[in-house]
């Protein structure tokens, strides 16, 4: 039986605004299916688009167009930008698909006839860009805790899936299968969050708009996005259709791939649908961090070009999936910068790997006219450079199982590294200046040749084009550049014939590109001059000192459960007692990020309960309309008053 693997990323919902973050998912998804791929795994590599819901339906008809027709312009936009990225995904599955709505009918109506789906009425506060209602404790500041927007007050009948039935099978997977949510911090947060506070039912209908699948038993109801989105992991394979051998191929998957802000709909409402269909389970989840510029979220209004398109065209495209699997840890928050970007591509693509493969097909030729000779000699070294070539491979695999691509490329520039010294410890110039030498020459650049086979080999599943241009130089024959045959050294046949093809990736200058970047900036708009100028309202000193800011050491630091934007942290003021703050920092940092750092608390602000949590005074922060920047007394006593 062969062996199979399947792969997915979230269904993106249409956006007309793409940046860099959206991709960040799907390069990841995309180098583990070409991976397992070379492994010889017989592999489902899934994405797609989420394009119900009433907030498609209201941009829709702001622009005049049916909600058809607008998202068929964006997702043409997505699919193009996949296709730039060099995106191999097998299959990609729009929520308008016929096959899918009609499984999605089959799902609810099954759920329905289970008595897991029942007829009820929601009332509560809808926030509309995230289509989600909210109790009155769940709101932060009256606003939506996801995405801080207004809500509104809504009532309308609707369908509810019993997801409070589930609570306790739920945590009894969890434990049986510890691998089942990736990082094991995403399970603590499920559990501690959501789950112990008790799983409210989950409201799976709409009255209120109509752009949705229809509830074909009940008219007037549209299958809210929990059953439509979802489901599009087995329907995309066949599941409710007259044909389901993709399903009996590929189902349960592998792993979902998905953003940590929608790991609570894969890891408890998805799997808890399954449990009452009778479904296997996925085996995994992995909640990835964000892709933040400068602290805080992504967005265009930045000033960074974050534009995936933009990015590409200027530094290509492997450049932008090697940054985006290289400079961070999969499963933690990474920062965007050009600076970031300029440096990843100047120190290690231009400098380590470019001018490895330059360096080897140039002296090929002009030692040997473009053809090694078969007469070599081994000597000194050869034996370290073969021996991290033909380790590196369990290296790389190892980080790969496990989803860790920073570290597998990590490993891999090892090799790259060490090819790199194997040209100054042997010293080929020098080796040139005798003819004598000619057999030991040759085998050195054949070592060199050889190992950069291997590198190409373990870099393709990352840099694709790359890796076979690296090939291509070579004259490596497909029998040669498969996984299998890292586990030998000495493949290359000695008289390759090398070629030195176009520089791989030219150095960038930082400091002009940078300033190209900051000319190319939209300029800011104008804001109207007020005719009447505005000035602070002034305080005496008797006011001043009213207030008591003290240091505080941050000793813990957790989430608040259904609010996104408030970190609860736990301070050491310097008195006996423990002091609770919640601060809406958690948009801008992660709890890691505050541990063990002092900083400063006004002490005697009036307690207030923030969703469930009574805060005990305020941390400072600078905040410019972009970003929050804590400010930190890391050098200052806890207890020190600030005057």
């Amino acid at each position: 039986m062969s062996k199979k693997f399947y792969i997915t990323t979230p269904i993106y919902y249409p956006s007309d605004k793409l940046h860099i973050g959206h991709s960040y998912t799907t390069v990841a998804a995309d180098a583990m299916a070409r991976y397992k791929r070379m492994q010889g795994y017989e592999t489902m590599f899934l994405t797609g688009t989420d394009e119900h819901g009433q907030k498609i339906e209201t941009k829709a008809n702001n622009k005049g167009v049916t909600p058809k027709q607008y998202v068929d312009e964006v997702v043409a936009g997505i699919k193009e930008l996949w296709k730039l990225m060099n995106i191999s995904n097998d299959r990609f599955i729009r929520t308008t698909d016929d096959y899918h709505e009609a499984a999605v009918q089959k799902i609810f109506k099954e759920l329905y006839d289970r008595g897991d789906i029942y007829k009820g009425h929601y009332e509560g506060h809808y926030c509309t860009p995230c289509e989600a209602f909210w109790t009155e404790t769940q709101l932060v500041d009256g606003k939506c805790p996801d995405c801080g927007g207004e809500v509104h007050l809504d009532k309308e009948e609707a369908y509810f899936f019993r997801l409070s039935k589930y609570a306790d099978r739920l945590v009894e997977y969890y434990e049986a299968h510890p691998d089942f949510i990736q990082p094991v911090s995403r399970k603590n947060e499920m559990i501690n969050n959501f789950i112990k506070p008790g799983l409210e039912d989950l409201c799976v209908s709409r009255t209120s708009f109509s752009w949705g699948v229809p509830v074909d038993f009940d008219p007037g109801h549209v299958v809210y996005v929990w059953v439509d989105a979802l489901s599009n992991y087995i329907t995309a394979m066949g599941y409710g259709s007259d044909n389901q051998a993709d399903y009996e191929k590929f189902w349960p998957a592998d792993v979902h791939l998905v953003g940590k802000e929608i790991v609570r709909f894969h890891t408890i409402i998805w799997p808890a649908m399954l449990m009452a269909l009778d479904l296997p389970l996925p085996k995994q989840v992995f909640g990835h961090g964000w892709l933040l510029l400068q602290g805080g979220k992504m967005s265009k209004s930045k000033g960074n070009v974050v534009d995936p398109v933009v990015l590409c065209e200027r530094y290509g495209v492997d450049a932008i999936r090697y940054f985006l699997l290289r400079e961070i840890p999969f499963g933690s928050d990474g920062v965007f910068t050009n600076e970031a970007l300029i440096h990843r591509i100047n120190s290690d693509l231009a400098n380590d790997l470019g001018n490895l493969v330059s360096r080897t097909a140039a002296m090929v030729g002009k030692y040997f006219g473009g053809q090694l000779p078969a007469d070599q000699l081994a000597g000194d070294f050869d034996d370290d450079l073969i021996a991290l070539a033909t380790a590196t491979k369990a290296e790389v695999e190892k980080n790969m199982d496990t989803l860790q691509f920073s570290t597998a490329l990590t490993e891999l520039w090892k090799l790259v590294s060490r090819t790199n010294k194997y040209i100054d410890e042997t010293a080929p110039w020098a080796l040139a200046k005798e003819e004598a030498n000619a057999p030991r020459l040759a085998r050195v650049l054949y070592n060199l040749c050889e190992s950069l086979r291997m590198i190409s080999i373990m870099l393709t599943p990352f840099l694709p084009a790359t890796a076979e241009a690296i090939g291509k130089g070579l004259n490596a024959s497909a029998d040669i550049l498969t996984w299998e045959s890292l586990d030998t050294f000495g493949l290359l046949p000695h008289d390759s014939v090398i070629t030195k093809g176009d520089v791989l990736f030219p150095r960038i200058d930082m400091e002009k590109e940078l300033a190209e970047l900051e000319a190319a900036k939209p300029a800011p708009k104008e804001e109207k001059k007020e005719e009447n100028v505005v000035t602070l309202a002034q305080i005496g000193i008797e006011d001043f000192a009213k207030v008591e800011l003290r240091v505080a050491k941050v000793t813990a630091c957790e989430p608040i459960k259904k609010a996104k934007k408030l970190l609860k942290l736990t301070l050491d003021d310097g008195t006996d007692t423990p002091r609770t703050v919640a601060s809406g920092i958690a948009l801008y940092y992660t709890p890691e990020q505050l541990i063990g750092h002092n900083v400063i608390v006004v002490a005697n602000l009036k307690p207030a309960t923030l969703c469930g949590v009574e805060s005990q005074g305020m941390i400072l922060a600078a905040d410019n309309g972009e970003t929050v920047t804590v400010l930190f007394a890391d050098d200052v006593a806890p207890g020190s008053k600030v005057r």
